[in-house]
């Protein structure tokens, strides 16, 4: 508040004026020690971690499913906790963001999983005789009695069920890394979470999006606000427990945009296939509609950059197209070879 002869004198007593500046230095603190920021939804309106040029090479680390890092610290919220946003600088609305994945590695020797397939992998009548709800409480995560312990070889490749012991079996299977989260910030204002995935990709739990992957989405905002997150040592098609042997990984990409590409949904390219995802929250509808969806985009994904005749697409999807289920009552992938694409 000002008069006509300067600023007036502030109102609050003098007296206070130390106590403010004490709180004051007490909160800049608390944020320096709280270091960085992992959000949970793909929301254009999150503060920038990094501006980014097309080609670009970058390297950066994401928390395990439940808010740990590469030490074991709890320093993110539990639940597909993100890093980023990362802002690709030249990428604008209707252009494609093509992500190269570089490196996805495990950066710890701990993960967890769930303990049993989820309810909704399973027949009701199987449920309601033999499905026992829990294991050990408290033994991966406080409160909860529903996961179990894996220890993670990274010098082997290895990742190896700690308890419960098999009678049968040896539980120790190759490590494949992955990401489960990937995704660029949502149209409009909208702010899905890291749970569900969508058009802006999400937590699509895609056991192909690990190293040497591309990932095509869409651009909703300037600058696509990339984020990712959620990553897996090792998850079977479907994610049929809810989940992946969850840890957190060293991460390096680049990313180039396409212009003008106009993509309606997520898409993978790798070494052997080209792939198409109908995505989209689990529950939401049956998978036979992410079917739909997968195959609609790889038609028009063959005509567009392949130049492919329309019957012709149609054609090579029916008798070389494979289809995978990658998250259970959720999200359909559709893989067309490469060798099957070959121009005359």
């Amino acid at each position: 508040m000002e008069d006509g002869n300067g600023p007036a004198e502030s109102l609050e007593p003098r007296h206070n004026l130390p106590m403010r500046i004490f709180l004051l230095f007490i909160c800049l603190s608390a944020a320096g020690l709280q270091g960085e920021v992992y959000y949970r939804t793909f929301f254009h309106k999150h503060p920038v971690k990094q501006r980014i040029r097309a080609g670009e090479v970058v390297s950066t680390r994401t928390l395990d499913s439940s808010g740990k890092d590469w030490e074991g610290k709890q320093v993110g919220d539990i639940g597909n906790p993100l890093t980023g946003p990362f802002y690709v600088e030249g990428a604008e609305p209707g252009d494609a963001l093509v992500i190269q994945f570089r490196k996805v590695r495990l950066n710890r020797d701990s993960g967890y999983s769930g303990y049993r397939l989820g309810l909704f992998a399973m027949t009701p009548e199987y449920i309601e005789k033999t499905y026992p709800p829990i294991y050990k409480m408290d033994l991966v995560r406080k409160g909860y009695a529903h996961y179990v312990p894996w220890d993670l070889d990274r010098e082997k490749g290895l990742v190896r069920l700690r308890e419960p012991g098999s009678k049968a079996i040896f539980m120790e299977f190759p490590a494949k890394p992955m990401l489960g989260c990937v995704g660029v910030a949502a149209a409009g204002d909208w702010a899905p979470t890291s749970g569900p995935a969508g058009p802006y990709g999400g937590n699509l739990d895609y056991n192909r999006i690990g190293e040497g992957a591309t990932v095509l989405l869409p651009v909703y905002h300037p600058g696509a606000l990339l984020f990712m997150g959620d990553g897996h040592a090792l998850q079977g098609d479907g994610e049929p427990t809810g989940n992946g042997v969850e840890t957190s990984m060293d991460v390096e990409f680049s990313v180039t945009v396409r212009k003008n590409a106009k993509l309606t949904g997520p898409r993978v390219e790798t070494a052997d296939a080209i792939i198409s995802i109908g995505s989209q929250p689990e529950f939401q509808s049956s998978l036979d509609r992410a079917l739909e969806m997968a195959t609609t985009d790889m038609v028009q994904y063959l005509m567009a950059d392949y130049g492919l005749e329309e019957w012709a697409a149609h054609l090579l999807i029916a008798f070389q197209g494979k289809y995978e289920v990658v998250t259970a009552r959720g999200s359909m992938a559709l893989l067309i070879p490469r060798s099957a694409i070959r121009k005359r």
